[in-house]
This record gives C-alpha cells, sequence and structure tokens, in this order.
C-alpha cells in the first residue's frame, strides 16, 4: 500500500474513535446530573434578562 493511503486511514480512523468517544460520553453523561466537566450545563438561564445593546 501507498503510505498515502495509510495516511489517510490512519487519519479517518482517529477521526471515528474521536467522534465515537464523544458521542459515547454524551450518553452517559445523560445518565448522571450535570456532565463533570464544570460547563455550567445544569444551571437555571430563565431569571437572567438579555442585554440589548
Amino acid at each position: 500500500m501507498d503510505i498515502q493511503i495509510l495516511l489517510v486511514i490512519l487519519l479517518f480512523a482517529a477521526a471515528v474513535f474521536y467522534i465515537g468517544r464523544i458521542l459515547y460520553r454524551s450518553v452517559l453523561s445523560a445518565k448522571k446530573p450535570g456532565c463533570g466537566s464544570n460547563c455550567k450545563c445544569g444551571i437555571d438561564f430563565s431569571n437572567i434578562e438579555a442585554e440589548k445593546k
């Protein structure tokens, strides 16, 4: 096999692994309260008024 084809296959496999890991972590975080990454996704923003400039 050509070196370019091997690099493309390796890059594609890394991308599939990366996307799969993101999807897997998003499914697992749905079972837990909050995601645990300090992203503040569990905060209620309904009482905050938006400022218009």
